[in-house]
């Protein structure tokens, strides 16, 4: 076998390898978010698998081109099939509860792929009969971990942000073809292994690219505009961000939003009688805070650099009201030297979950410092109705070590999640608390003092 074609070989394999992890965490994304729980996990089982996979490939002795060309093909469906959003948007919807469908994914799909392409290094190096075993596995090592480092960085940085994640898994399909038919030239069963190969990637390009669907992808959300039925409701629309409904709008005068957005205006505009002041809104949702609201001037931070045109084509039919920028929230309000009068805090990276960089003490006191004097911290969480469980109760602890006592709003008391509304005074401080008793009441005391 020639050494570039093996060097290409094994270059396609580790671009493809680690295409397919990232793929499969960003589809996971909108069924169990990105939190450490999940990528870690993902992570150590996709390097199992590949561990196996060198094994296993150790132990090939004959047939090295065919055996890898094999691996290859199935490689290629279950990446251009098993990638596809189509089929894990069904597997998540058709197998509860969701800790299992991520296992059946994890096992049915993202293992057997590192599982089969970590035997490529092995077996292709036995192939290199006139090197020296520490230079063959060495150059192989290098292009297949050159090959991991280019689909890492090509994939999400570029294929995933410009032409969507359906192309990425396309891309790895095509190569992970690509590398099989290289692997049969010259065997004698070009027309067979091509009709294959034409077929996997026949398959893959439907399931990913034709299917009619309103979703629209980048790199760090799905996108959805659903139509839906409110009661005297003027074009009811709502807009989910990883399938959770992030905003709602319809075309009434004055329109109708969300509840827990119109309890962020009424706070802003009649509670606390904000009138041209600057608000820093992190996480766009549906840009409806500011929507025909011109009394304040409103700066949107999201990390999605797409949110904004998808949003006023889809959502808003109209452009957006205020400035938008595109940063992390946790980089934002730790470089920007701007104040702001309210900070309203919105972000998530699915139904329930914050991003955890987002839900530290270190990023709280972060959001202080861009506060004014007299500013006030807003946050919408989704929490348990009854703020019981740990989740519940060591965030909010978390938020009034940083800014001291809070107010705290549940509006859907009697659903099992609901929005929380917490609002916290940039000159409130964190305090040590005493509790009343019969023998030491200093209620009394407190009070005359408080007044």
């Amino acid at each position: 076998m020639p050494r570039k074609l093996l060097y290409l070989i094994v270059f396609i394999e580790g671009f493809c390898s680690l295409g397919a992890e990232i793929v499969a965490l960003r589809r996971l994304l909108p069924h169990v978010g990105s939190a450490i729980v999940v990528t870690a996990p993902t992570i150590g089982f996709f390097l199992l698998a590949l561990a196996l996979g060198y094994a296993s490939g150790a132990r090939v002795t004959t047939h090295f081109q065919s055996v890898v060309a094999r691996n290859f093909q199935i490689s290629a469906v279950l990446a251009g099939l098993g990638l596809a959003r189509f089929t894990v948007d069904g597997l998540f919807t058709a197998v509860q509860p969701t800790w299992l469908a991520y296992l059946l994914f994890i096992g049915g799909v993202l293992c057997p792929i590192a599982w089969l392409l970590g035997q490529t290094v092995p077996v292709l190096t036995n192939l290199m009969k006139h090197a020296r075993a520490g230079e063959a596995s060495g150059y192989a090592l290098y292009w297949s971990t050159l090959g991991s480092f280019l689909g890492s960085v090509s994939l999400s940085l570029g294929v995933m942000q410009w032409l969507g994640v359906s192309v990425a898994v396309l891309v790895c399909t095509l190569l992970l073809a690509l590398g099989s038919l290289l692997l049969t030239t010259g065997s004698g069963v070009r027309w067979p292994q091509g009709a294959k190969v034409g077929l996997v990637c026949a398959l893959a390009t439907a399931i990913n690219l034709y299917p009619a669907t309103e979703v629209q992808e980048t790199a760090y959300a799905d996108y959805t505009v659903k139509r839906v039925m409110l009661p005297d409701g003027n074009n009811p629309r709502t807009f989910f961000i990883n399938d959770s409904l992030a905003s709602m709008m319809d075309d009434s005068t004055p329109p109708r939003y969300a509840r827990y957005v119109q309890h962020l205006r009424r706070i802003l505009l009649e509670e606390l009688g904000l009138y041209d002041k600057e608000v820093l809104v992190l996480g766009a949702g549906g840009f409806t805070l500011s929507h025909q609201e011109p009394t304040n001037r409103y700066t949107y931070v999201d990390i999605d650099p797409a949110i904004r045109q998808i949003a006023e084509q889809r959502f808003l039919k109209g452009p957006m009201q205020g400035s938008f920028i595109v940063d992390d929230a946790r980089h934002f309000v730790r470089s920007t030297q701007r104040r702001f009068d309210a900070v309203v805090v919105d972000v998530f990276s699915s139904h329930t979950a914050i991003p955890g960089h987002l839900v530290t003490q270190e990023f709280w006191q972060d959001t202080r410092r861009t506060l004014a004097p007299q500013g006030v911290l807003l946050i919408n969480l989704i929490l348990d109705g009854k703020l019981e469980t740990p989740y519940a109760r060591n965030l909010l602890a978390t938020i009034e070590s940083v800014y001291g006592r809070c107010a705290v709003e549940v509006l859907h008391k009697a659903k099992p999640l609901s929005n929380v509304v917490v609002s916290c005074y940039n000159s409130s401080r964190a305090a040590q608390a005493s509790t009343y008793t019969d023998e030491r009441n200093q209620a009394d005391t407190d009070l005359a003092i408080s007044h």
